[in-house]
């Protein structure tokens, strides 16, 4: 794990350390070699998750998304799982263990009331040994180039090294939001180090009771073109195409410059998903101004839900 000076300690905190930590547990799962996302993702993923309710297992989408067989492992003793569901919007995916956990399970926090500053456990499964003391060093907006738009996330430091699915933990013991990514940050310095990208627990409130019954958000689904975008210089260029999706069978091409979205002019990832997603639901077309060696273009893409095109959860 890390140094013992990033452990965190019981007498740093009000609530009983020990118990909250035994509701991480370990995630693994296992994805077939013909899933869409495996040339990306790999077929063999393992993160943490964290217990929310009886025997239900709050973790990061992708390390559930396409899975064929889960592994929920708190200590010696390994469970099956099933995947109830996940949600592109925010990244959260939902695992129903199959067996009895017997955990204690984390109460959701406020991820809204927190602020710059606040002392933090970034709980990773195997307890104290395998937990970060933290503090939140920012609140703000995150867009990941497969389409991804967080308006405010969290980010922590300093960094757990395993930080897929880790729960982060407030002062009161409470779940204020699941890790998801490891993110370079230069201070004023220009040094460098690394921070948690940590999606907040509040948006999960609205759509938990959707995903549990019927394994997604009830919302329309958000139109997808299948592309991998970079910000570079204020422009946005493609970086890679995803196989069989909306913009594979395009003239699309990596190296592209995408200036606008329906004759909107786009500069950053954030604008230019919110002007996809603006123009309704997934199937909806989406009209690219497009620039490639000085010369513009329009491409027009039918756009998807990305959801259909992947493997379901595996029925048990």
């Amino acid at each position: 794990m890390r140094s013992s000076e990033l452990r965190p300690q019981q007498e740093d905190f009000d609530f009983d350390l020990k118990r909250a930590l035994l509701s991480v547990v370990s995630v693994t799962t296992q994805i077939p070699e013909d899933a869409m996302t495996s040339e990306i993702l790999g077929t063999e993923r393992m993160g943490n998750g964290v217990v929310i309710r009886d025997n239900i297992v709050l973790t990061i989408g992708y390390l559930v998304t396409e899975a064929e067989t889960v592994w929920l492992t708190s200590g010696e003793v390994t469970t099956p799982g099933h995947v109830l569901g996940y949600d592109q919007a925010t990244g959260f995916g939902l695992i129903q263990a199959l067996g009895q956990l017997n955990l204690p399970a984390l109460p959701l926090g406020d991820s809204d009331a927190t602020k710059i500053g606040d002392s933090v456990v970034i709980a990773g499964a195997g307890g104290i040994d395998h937990s970060v003391a933290a503090h939140i060093v920012a609140k703000q907006e995150f867009a990941g180039y497969w389409e991804y738009l967080l308006e405010e996330a969290l980010f922590t430091a300093p960094a757990h090294p395993h930080w897929g699915g880790t729960a982060l933990i407030d002062a009161d013991g409470a779940l204020l939001g699941i890790g998801s990514l490891q993110v370079e940050h230069s201070d004023e310095d220009g040094d460098n180090f690394d921070l948690n990208m940590v999606v907040p627990i509040n948006l999960l409130k609205p759509i938990l009771e959707d995903i549990l019954k019927i394994g997604r958000a009830a919302r329309p689904p958000r139109p997808w073109l299948g592309l991998y975008t970079a910000e570079i210089d204020d422009q946005i260029v493609v970086a890679g195409i995803a196989s069989e999706g909306p913009s594979d069978d395009t003239e699309l091409e990596v190296g592209d410059i995408v200036i606008g979205v329906a004759n909107q002019e786009v500069h950053d990832l954030a604008s230019f998903f919110k002007s996809v997603w603006s123009l309704g639901a997934a199937g909806v077309e989406v009209p690219l101004d497009v620039h490639r060696d000085g010369n513009a273009f329009e491409v027009v893409i039918k756009s998807a839900d990305r959801t259909k095109l992947l493997k379901g959860p595996m029925v048990h």
